[in-house]
């Protein structure tokens, strides 16, 4: 409707009919539903109330461990939250533990679960509409309006009463999933204590193996991850000391999406990787000056291996402390997949793709000596710092999160211990596949 200032009415359409609750469906596609006691895995709120219209859909999903909140004002996509998030997390503590007790799964003597183990497994989409929406943060991708916080706990707070009290077994499902996760992080804290005094004790004790770079300012510090020691020991000689730094990585890094966080912080390529960037603990928050480097640039070889550790990589980055992604901290290095030239002493010219190197097999004429890299430890110190360490001729791509979600369901298809979508993925994209193209 009109906006009260005689301007012409503005609306909003949000979203198609399925809505939100289709939306909340295909995030949770690769994922098994808690909900197993109706054929309605999702909670679906639709309420106005004091002028705010409040949609929710939300999904507890078995085999998810983090929470995934997309929330919209006014169809504003708003991704750091807001009041209308605060509230929404608000209620579901504050009714899954009083329903929890009053149905006595948990005693008045047991402490109150936290939110973060009551929303373990849970995807929702909220949206909101309201007359004069206030935008926060430089990106205005927060929700300011102070008096939405307490609408939306009230909504969703009454809804979900109603829904738990009315389905005991769902109620169950979610409280013994959150007491699971209460227990997993109990033994998480002890391997973290572990990791802290470790940390704490040896704060200034870096991983043995990281080339470290004589700057001591983070912001023109850079930080090359690459696998194995050959690569490792081309990437320390070809580096610019001055703000470069190395960590070879040994192994395949563990797999975050499988693993506990007991034994993500046992790994030995974990605990380097965590020191060597100053990424600190799983879930204390996050300070960009706790960030050693601010390009955390992965290097790996430009093959199938590389693709698969690349991905690692980024996983873990994304679940360990998403904010160093979505802040913009972490590159993908691309080397070069050949190199080209003519007669024995021409000039060496590097192709980043087929395409790019048949332009140059063009340019070059005759018939060009061609070089195919099969991994970075192939290339001479000097020729690795050239095409991929040198700020002023590398390649080099920033990882965002605009595509989290999209982000969220590669990782968890290609990771996790559902092996039917995986191998639906692999099949469906092994035709597509050009592995000089790879890129998560």
């Amino acid at each position: 409707g009109g906006n009260g200032d005689g301007d012409a009415p503005r609306t909003q359409v949000c979203c198609h009919l399925g809505g939100l609750e289709e939306y909340v469906a295909l995030i949770c596609k690769e994922k098994t539903p808690l909900l197993q006691d109706t054929d309605q895995p999702s909670i679906v709120v639709r309420e106005e109330r004091k002028g705010v219209v409040i949609d929710v859909a939300m999904r507890w999903s078995a085999d998810q461990y983090n929470d995934q909140i997309v929330s919209f004002a006014n169809g504003v996509h708003t991704p750091n939250g807001g009041t209308h998030v605060d509230g929404f997390k608000a209620a579901i503590t504050r009714v899954l533990n009083a329903e929890a007790r009053s149905a006595g799964k948990r005693t008045e003597k047991q402490a109150s679960l936290p939110g973060d183990f009551l929303r373990e497994g849970l995807s929702a989409v909220l949206s909101v509409q309201l007359r004069e929406p206030e935008f926060e943060g430089q990106t205005k991708s927060r929700l300011g309006n102070p008096e939405v916080r307490a609408i939306v706990s009230e909504v969703v707070g009454e809804a979900l009463a109603r829904q738990m009290q009315l389905r005991p077994k769902a109620l169950a499902a979610i409280i013994d999933k959150a007491t699971s996760a209460a227990k997993a992080a109990e033994a998480a804290k002890a391997a973290r204590d572990l990791v802290r005094r470790k940390t704490v004790l040896g704060s200034t004790v870096l991983p043995g193996k990281l080339a470290e770079c004589a700057s001591k300012r983070a912001d023109d510090a850079e930080i090359f991850i690459v696998e194995g020691d050959s690569a490792g020991g081309s990437a320390k000689q070809g580096r610019q000391r001055q703000t470069q730094a190395v960590l070879p990585l040994r192994g395949k890094v563990l797999n975050v999406e499988k693993a506990d966080d007991a034994s993500m912080y046992a790994n030995t390529e974990i605990q380097a990787l965590i020191t060597a960037l100053g990424l600190g603990i799983k879930g204390d928050g996050f300070e960009e000056s706790q960030l050693r480097y601010h390009r955390i640039i992965i290097m790996t070889d430009a093959d199938v291996d590389g693709a698969h550790i690349r991905t690692l990589l980024l996983t873990f980055l994304y679940r360990y402390k998403r904010e160093v992604v979505e802040g913009g901290y972490v590159y993908i290095a691309f080397p070069p997949l050949y190199k080209l030239k003519r007669g024995a002493n021409g000039k060496a010219n590097y192709a980043y793709s087929d395409a790019e190197r048949d332009e140059i097999i063009a340019q070059l004429g005759g018939k060009p000596t061609i070089q195919r890299f099969k991994g970075l430890g192939e290339m001479m110190p000097a020729e690795l710092a050239a095409t991929t360490m040198d700020p002023a001729t590398r390649l080099l791509k920033q990882v965002t999160c605009e595509d989290a979600v999209a982000a969220d369901r590669v990782f968890s298809t290609l990771m996790g211990s559902n092996i039917a979508p995986r191998k639906q993925f692999i099949t469906e994209h092994a035709k597509t596949l050009d592995l000089s193209k790879i890129d998560l």
